[in-house]
């Protein structure tokens, strides 16, 4: 948690309900330990979804599904979502999902490293939400941003790693040295990389949210 607790508590217990399903899923998937995005994200999510009102979304990593549905749920009528997962296991259960609540023509699947499928799409994307393997995002970005429509939006999750980004890269451990150096090289190429502009926001586990500049 980035924000104090009891603050993050009593601004998500403003947020709507979710649909009953939706909010099954999530109970299920907390329940098994499987991550997906907190609430202060989900908020986050809807408020980008009703402004931008995309089209076209696309989403590098699936988990259970949680979040594809979630952007099916309040994105405009007749949106279409692509979302890439490698584990056959959440793949199996992404599916399954994607039937229980009635999206399954709605929401694309694609099975594999997202490294490999990223190149083969062709795009453009109104809105790209980046939650798969943290260590990866700088990889994916080149392809992410061609990828990117020139007034979409790029939503990237859990990119302060619970505070510790702001730590030095031998204050954490030595498993995560490698995740953390490479995040915070994310963070720099977005902040710093011309024509994009992005901001850092202390949302959940870090959010960023970036768009091109307008001529």
């Amino acid at each position: 948690m980035i924000t104090d607790e009891r603050l993050a508590a009593y601004i998500n217990s403003l947020a709507k309900e979710l649909t009953p399903v939706l909010a099954e899923i999530e109970r299920e998937a907390l329940a098994e330990r499987i991550p997906v995005i907190r609430k202060e994200t989900q908020s986050l999510l809807k408020l980008l979804l009703a402004v931008r009102r995309p089209e076209k979304i696309l989403e590098v990593g699936a988990a259970v599904g949680f979040s594809a549905l979630l952007m099916a749920e309040y994105a405009p009528k007749g949106a279409q979502v692509t979302t890439i997962e490698h584990d056959e296991k959440r793949i199996s259960a992404a599916r399954e999902n994607f039937v229980r609540v009635g999206r399954g023509s709605q929401i694309t699947l694609l099975e594999g490293d997202a490294a490999e499928i990223l190149p083969s799409l062709d795009g453009p994307y109104d809105l790209i939400f980046m939650d798969a393997a943290k260590g990866q995002y700088l990889a994916f970005l080149p392809e992410v941003l061609r990828l990117l429509a020139p007034d979409g939006v790029l939503v990237s999750d859990n990119v302060l790693q619970g505070g510790d980004i702001t730590e030095s890269r031998f204050a954490v451990t030595r498993r995560n040295r490698t995740i953390h150096s490479r995040m915070r090289a994310y963070l720099y190429e977005l902040t710093h990389r011309e024509g994009l502009v992005t901001s850092v926001l202390p949302v959940g586990d870090g959010v960023t949210v970036s768009a091109w500049e307008r001529a």
